[in-house]
């Protein structure tokens, strides 16, 4: 199992934009991916798993605007495939989305298990 505290991620509008048809990931999409790849090095978990995965995320918000809990999945997905964590979101056959309470910055608290292991 690895498990990750992660800083909490851009919505979808500030991690991407569009360029005519390019698509490109802004500078809080980079941010955010650093901060990842950071950490991932650090915990030294840049597996590249490939088996099936479950994922569990524990959203702790930044503050108590309305928020639509599964718009953070696709940056925390981007962000560890491009650390190393796992080699496609397409692996998540299980995926459990937590909201959590309000904490100053938010933060995200992950937990990736191989499936059938």
């Amino acid at each position: 199992m690895i498990t990750l505290t992660l800083p909490y991620p851009p919505t979808v509008n500030h991690y991407w934009g569009t360029a005519g048809k390019r698509r490109y990931i802004k500078p809080d999409g980079i941010k955010f991916r650093n901060a990842v790849i950071a950490i991932v090095l650090q915990n030294k978990a840049n597996k590249k798993l490939s088996e099936r995965v479950m994922v569990e995320i524990k959203a702790y918000m930044p503050d108590r605007r309305k928020r639509d809990l599964d718009n953070i999945n696709k940056a925390i997905f981007d962000a560890l495939i491009h650390s190393g964590v796992i080699l496609d979101d397409e692996q998540i056959d299980v995926l459990h989305s937590e909201r959590k309470e309000v904490i100053k910055g938010g933060r995200i608290e992950l937990s990736i298990s191989k499936l059938g292991a």
